[in-house]
């Protein structure tokens, strides 16, 4: 039953783009299989290779083909090469960066030893194609998933309170605050040229609340969902505009990719067991793929390779001391110290937000100039207004989420009928709302 609501929930979009996720299951299960049974380093090296150039052969096809024949035409031309008949007119399939990553993570572990392959070819291809997840993540373990994939759980009545909790606060930060927040930022970035400085700030500081409030909120989604069928899925963000450096941001940001990219990409390329040279050169190789595995522009590239340089100063300032991971009140100048840093984190982060954001250097280059050609605008007191109402909602969410270390921090009140009766008003609200408007797509659905 999972398995096909699963590629019926896949394929209602495309359904020829289920065949992808077929083979993704088929190779990997076999090769799973044909790793463990052998023993010989050389077939399993080769065995572990063809199930990367598959994997990463069919997302690099359907992600990257034009983006690199765009990059080798700009090239090409200026030695009169015309390379025009390489263009495809190519449909990138939904979340296939997700379950790619997912389904590599399985061959992967299983070569380096760290669990054995499943004999079951049904449970396998459920933990691949396990619908809440499927197009936006988390990325998932197969050490997580599959265990519970295969005996199924009876769900348990803590899991369908938490569970109905975690899609009525995800529907609402998604749909009140991240739609809402992104209609704004769509019509500035549209027409840019037409805007002032402050409304262009505004403009970018409302993306970063409307992309953690959308992703955030389809992830506590997909959790809640899976909690309604017995299986819990790992926390992809933890109050990531909170952290106090950018170390810690990359631990609470996406934390099912920034963990995957750790795991499999920067400890493969040697980590930090190779001297400090080549640990920040493999902190800038992964970061920069990770720019990469967000889509095929330019822009994520140098978002990456930004976020790889401030994570190697950071490194490089602390040396081999530990970071700050949490904060608890201990009084007013350490909580005035937490305050700089996390606004002076929030600004580094919020810079990069420009190159992800920009669907041109055109645009990129314009907000810069406006930032440093300051105009002021007689609608700044409005887009502040607006602005700080949409921050401090999400802040307010975000603080209780942090001091009580849960996403369902509702639930804590001790008047039941209290925390009922705020998540009914909070989901009345949210239909209301979609009723009026038609919800925009999930930022994370086109990578």
């Amino acid at each position: 039953m999972l398995l096909v609501s699963s590629y019926f929930f896949y394929g209602y979009w495309d359904w020829r783009f289920t065949s992808l996720l077929a083979i993704s299951t088929l190779v990997d299960f076999f090769i799973g299989k044909k790793l463990h049974l052998t023993n010989d380093k050389k077939k399993r090296k080769a065995l572990l290779l063809i199930s990367m150039l598959v994997n990463l052969g069919i997302l690099g096809f359907f992600k990257y083909f034009g983006f690199f024949v765009e990059s080798f035409e700009a090239i090409s031309s200026s030695f009169g090469i015309q390379l025009d008949y390489l263009h495809l007119n190519i449909i990138l399939p939904v979340g296939i960066s997700f379950y790619t990553f997912q389904t590599m993570s399985y061959t992967i572990d299983i070569y380096r030893e760290k669990m054995e392959p499943t004999n079951s070819l049904l449970d396998f291809a459920v933990f691949v194609a396990f619908f809440p997840q499927l197009v936006a993540g988390p990325i998932e373990r197969a050490a997580n998933l599959l265990p519970q994939i295969s005996k199924l759980p009876k769900v348990t009545k803590t899991q369908i309170e938490k569970g109905i909790t975690l899609i009525i606060t995800g529907l609402f930060m998604k749909v009140m605050i991240g739609d809402t927040t992104g209609r704004i930022v769509d019509r500035i970035f549209a027409e840019p040229e037409i805007y002032k400085s402050p409304e262009l700030l505004a403009a970018l500081v409302l993306f970063s609340i409307q992309i953690y409030a959308d992703f955030s909120g389809y992830s506590s989604i997909a959790r809640g969902v899976a909690k309604l069928l017995g299986i819990e899925l790992m926390k992809n963000f933890e109050q990531p505009y909170l952290s106090q450096n950018i170390t810690e941001f990359w631990r609470r940001w996406h934390i099912s990719l920034s963990s995957w990219l750790k795991d499999y990409l920067y400890i493969s390329l040697g980590g930090n067991r190779k001297g400090n040279n080549r640990k920040y050169i493999n902190l800038m190789i992964t970061m920069l793929l990770g720019g990469l595995w967000h889509g095929a522009s330019w822009n994520f590239v140098i978002w990456g390779g930004l976020h790889g340089v401030y994570l190697a100063v950071h490194k490089l300032i602390l040396q081999d001391k530990k970071p700050a991971s949490s904060y608890r009140y201990n009084g007013f100048v350490s909580f005035t110290r937490y305050t700089f840093n996390v606004s002076v984190t929030f600004l580094l982060v919020l810079f990069t937000w420009l190159f992800f954001r920009s669907t041109d250097f055109d645009t990129t280059k314009y907000f810069l100039n406006a930032f440093i050609h300051w105009q002021p605008s007689e609608y700044s007191f409005v887009f502040f207004r607006v602005t700080s109402s949409f921050f401090i909602v999400m802040l307010l969410f975000d603080a209780f989420s942090y001091y009580t270390k849960r996403h369902t921090f509702i639930l804590v009140l001790k008047n039941k009928a209290l925390s009922y009766s705020i998540l009914s008003a909070m989901f009345i609200v949210t239909l209301l709302f979609m009723f009026q408007s038609e919800p925009l797509p999930f930022v994370y659905f086109q990578f």
